[in-house]
């Protein structure tokens, strides 16, 4: 076994452990501030165990991604589903905590509820990412590549779990940053819908309105919320009165 581990390290292409390292990190904001939103509304003593559940689901996921990456990536309509879910996402983390009585809709005030919101858009954002990572893991041997797409996404935890925490307790202070969360998935909605194979292939220049469809969606999940809130006061206002 201390024979096998010897080996592995001393044959690992370390420059592509660093580029799937970086490619995470990078690429891991929009991880941290969806962790940050939907372990918001948990009891402080539940929320590191949301984001510990939620990362790691969402990390295995992205490993079995990885493993398919360019059998997905060719799916027709795939980003247009995956650019749905975000949109639904981002409208439902942009609610009031006691949405989901009123509106029938499951919240994020329960643990499994926040671990499962975590791994579902991290599996839809990280479409993408996924293939920036098989790519710089090609680089090695291929006995290496699954091990070595595994550790540049162990070591990127870290900064990942670190970054949502931070941000979590500038929603605590801030909440009306949660807006501009809801809002960053919509963008990135917009940004797979102009992207999917079957959408490139057969609208014409639907690349070159990338910038407009993230700006649409982004508009689209905001004011949707905003609109779902305000009703949601008018009845609470109601109710009291």
């Amino acid at each position: 076994m201390l024979a096998w581990i010897i080996d592995v390290f001393t044959n690992m292409h370390w420059g592509a452990v660093g580029q799937i390292i970086m490619i995470d990190i990078l690429l891991g904001g929009d991880n941290a501030v969806v962790i940050a939103l939907a372990c918001r509304n948990l009891p402080k003593d539940q929320r590191s165990k949301g984001v510990f559940w939620g990362t790691a689901g969402a990390i295995i996921l992205r490993v079995i991604l990885i493993t398919f990456a360019v059998l997905l990536l060719n799916l027709p309509f795939l980003k247009v589903v995956g650019g749905c879910l975000l949109l639904w996402i981002g409208y439902k983390l942009i609610l009031p905590d006691d949405d989901s009585e009123e509106e029938h809709i499951k919240g994020n005030t329960k643990l499994f509820s926040a671990i499962k919101t975590i791994i579902v858009a991290d599996m839809v954002m990280s479409i993408d990412n996924v293939i920036a990572i098989a790519g710089a893991a090609q680089q090695a041997h291929e006995a290496h590549q699954t091990m070595l797409v595994i550790f540049g996404l162990l070591v990127s935890v870290p900064f990942i779990v670190g970054g949502s925490q931070i941000i979590m307790k500038i929603l605590d202070k801030f909440p009306v940053i949660v807006l501009f969360g809801g809002a960053m998935l919509g963008w990135i909605a917009g940004g797979l819908f102009t992207s999917d194979s079957f959408v490139v292939n057969h609208v014409p220049g639907v690349e070159s309105w990338k910038m407009v469809a993230e700006v649409i969606c982004a508009l689209i999940v905001l004011l949707a919320g905003l609109y779902t809130r305000k009703k949601i006061a008018a009845k609470k206002a109601a109710s009291a009165s």
